[in-house]
C-alpha cells in the first residue's frame, strides 16, 4: 500500500508554499491570507493531524481549557524568527480545536500571545 503525500493545493492556496515558509519568516503566508481565507469553510471540521499534515507543524502549539488546543502559523516575519518562545505582534492565524480534535475555530490577531 503506497502512501500518499499531503497536497500541494487546497482551493487555491499553495499548501506547498505555505509548509515551506515556517514562523512566517519569509513573508510568504503574507501573500497567501487570502486564499487561506478562501479555503477556512474546507478546513473546519478536519482533525488535528489532518490539519497537520496539510498546513505543516503548527508554529506554536498550545493546550487549551477542557482539552482544547490551538495550532498558531505566523503569516509574516517578526520577533518569532529569531526565537519562537519570543512574544511577537507579526499577524498569526489561530485554528483552535475542540475535546475531540475537530477544527472549530479560526481567528486572526496581530497581538503577542
Amino acid at each position: 500500500m503506497a502512501c500518499s503525500s499531503a497536497p500541494d493545493k487546497l482551493g487555491n492556496l499553495d499548501l506547498k508554499k505555505w509548509r515551506g515558509d515556517r514562523g512566517g519568516c519569509n513573508d510568504v503566508r503574507k501573500g497567501l491570507e487570502a486564499d487561506f481565507k478562501g479555503v477556512e469553510d474546507e478546513l473546519k471540521g478536519k482533525f488535528a493531524d489532518t490539519i497537520g499534515e496539510l498546513l505543516g507543524r503548527p508554529d506554536i502549539h498550545q493546550l487549551g481549557e477542557r482539552n482544547t488546543k490551538f495550532y498558531v502559523y505566523y503569516l509574516s516575519k517578526g520577533p518569532q524568527c529569531e526565537n519562537m518562545q519570543a512574544k511577537s505582534e507579526s499577524r498569526k492565524v489561530i485554528l483552535k480545536f475542540n475535546a475531540v480534535g475537530l477544527l472549530s475555530e479560526i481567528t486572526y490577531q496581530d497581538r503577542p500571545l
